[in-house]
């Protein structure tokens, strides 16, 4: 923590340097090192300016999620920024016909992201071919896990579904 403090007392004399030795033409010197005022490991999220319409998990309860500052509560499809209540209450639930939306939807996401609840549970053969059958790859992991993965790949630009039990759901 006070590597960081460091690091962000550090940053405003460093800018204002930098623009200062900008005014001076002629002047060739080397950018000083970063390396000291930022460590790999610190704590420094650059992924907090999202733009406003791009849908952000931000936290999970055990009923449900918040998005965007909203609360939802039960199970939820998500596809790009789009957001939707979805039936499925347990994991026997989720079926080809809960998922049907992906036989008509254009673009079809790359990937979809399947939270299962708090643990993570084997795919029926069924299911997984049909989410084959519509051309997207499948990760299935725990709700936490895949709110996170959905908020990183649609964050970097990538068509990407979620569909998603609240996280107190378990087999």
């Amino acid at each position: 923590m006070a590597a960081r403090q460091k690091a962000v007392a550090t940053l405003p004399n460093l800018i204002r340097s930098i623009r200062k030795d900008r005014r001076r033409p002629g002047l060739s010197q080397p950018l000083p090192s970063l390396r000291r005022a930022f460590s790999l490991y610190d704590q420094i999220n650059l992924i907090d300016n999202v733009p406003e319409d791009q849908l952000r998990f931000q936290r999970y309860t055990e009923t449900g999620f918040t998005v965007n500052g909203l609360d939802y509560e039960g199970s939820l499809l998500c596809v790009g920024n789009l957001l939707m209540s979805w039936s499925p209450k347990k994991f026997s639930e989720i079926t080809p016909e809960s998922l049907s939306i992906f036989q008509i939807m254009r673009p079809i996401p790359e990937i979809l992201v399947l939270g299962c609840g708090r643990y993570i549970e084997p795919v029926n053969p069924q299911l997984r071919q049909f989410i084959r059958s519509t051309g997207m790859k499948l990760e299935a992991v725990d709700s936490r896990n895949a709110a996170s993965t959905y908020n990183i790949l649609n964050e970097e630009g990538r068509i990407v579904a979620a569909a998603l039990l609240p996280y107190g759901v378990s087999s």
